[in-house]
């Protein structure tokens, strides 16, 4: 017969053994495998019904040993290729952010793997906060290109700073800078290196203009113009608990944390990413390639 200390000891037990399996899951399992895809079909306002487009997004990649190995961004980059986008995006953030990452790699060896990357329509990159963060060089100007953005376009990426292009298809790709690039340290005259007014205001006619913006607390400020914007950063919170982050790094919580937003006609994806940042863990967010297909 079941006592009531036998019931008790029984259930602590049972607890003890889910917190286990739940660790062993989201700090060994989860964060290195599988490779998930997140598809989203969106239909930005004033998208024309006639233009098709496949947009793979990575973001967070935070490469280096043991998290994120050379042959983990092979794997990324083959998996990639094989969804057979017409345009990649880079939303920033390639470089280790951890104390248990005693390996980073080569700004060098971590583009020459992604160019590999395969798009007949381009491929684009910007910067997140930590590729400025870990530049001390970029952090002392407050301007130019962090060492990572560099090796990029040294690697054929066309890389985006507060930039716009047109595309011969018919649309504009904007790139914004990173929104936080200066907060660590206090005394800095400015926080980012954003600056987005001047950014739309490259695009000098109506034709529908995605915005690619590593943290995605921009979207509460973006007009109208901004149709489409495709964000990074937060890692889907890290942890995720039936569609709910604990913690998540934005001025809103959990409103922009992950997934498709839709506000005010405006469309927002933000991609859970690849890498870990601080605490390698990743619970109910698996490393992601973000897929977008319009049209």
């Amino acid at each position: 017969m079941w006592t009531r200390r036998a019931l008790v000891r029984t259930g602590l037990a049972g607890a003890g053994l889910a917190a286990m399996a739940a660790g062993a899951w989201g700090f060994g399992y989860e964060p290195v495998f599988p490779l998930h895809l997140a598809r989203y079909r969106p239909a930005p306002r004033g998208w024309p019904a006639g233009l098709r487009l496949r947009i793979a997004a990575l973001a967070d990649l935070h490469a280096g040993a043991p998290l994120m190995t050379l042959s983990r961004i092979a794997e990324i980059v083959a998996a990639t290729n094989a969804l057979a986008p017409d345009m990649v995006v880079l939303l920033g953030d390639y470089g280790p952010v951890s104390r248990l990452v005693p390996r980073p790699y080569p700004h060098e060896a971590v583009a020459e793997l992604l160019a590999g990357l395969r798009a007949r329509w381009g491929r684009f990159a910007i910067a997140g906060n930590h590729d400025w963060w870990e530049d001390a060089a970029a952090m002392a100007r407050e301007a130019g290109r962090p060492a990572m953005l560099r090796a990029l376009e040294r690697a054929g990426f066309t890389v985006l700073q507060n930039e716009a292009l047109r595309h011969p298809a018919g649309f504009w790709i904007a790139g914004l800078d990173s929104q936080i690039a200066f907060l660590p340290k206090r005394g800095w005259p400015r926080i980012g290196a954003d600056d987005l007014p001047a950014t739309l205001a490259q695009a000098r006619d109506e034709a529908p203009l995605i915005l690619l913006a590593h943290e995605p607390d921009i979207f509460a400020e973006a007009p109208a113009r901004a149709t489409l914007t495709l964000c990074g950063h937060t890692h889907g919170g890290q942890v995720r608990l039936l569609g709910w982050s604990p913690r998540v790094p934005s001025r809103y919580g959990n409103r922009y944390a992950y997934g498709h937003v839709r506000e005010a006609g405006r469309d927002l994806i933000v991609s859970g990413g690849l890498g870990t940042s601080n605490i390698p863990v990743r619970f109910g967010v698996p490393p992601e390639i973000t897929l977008v297909e319009l049209g």
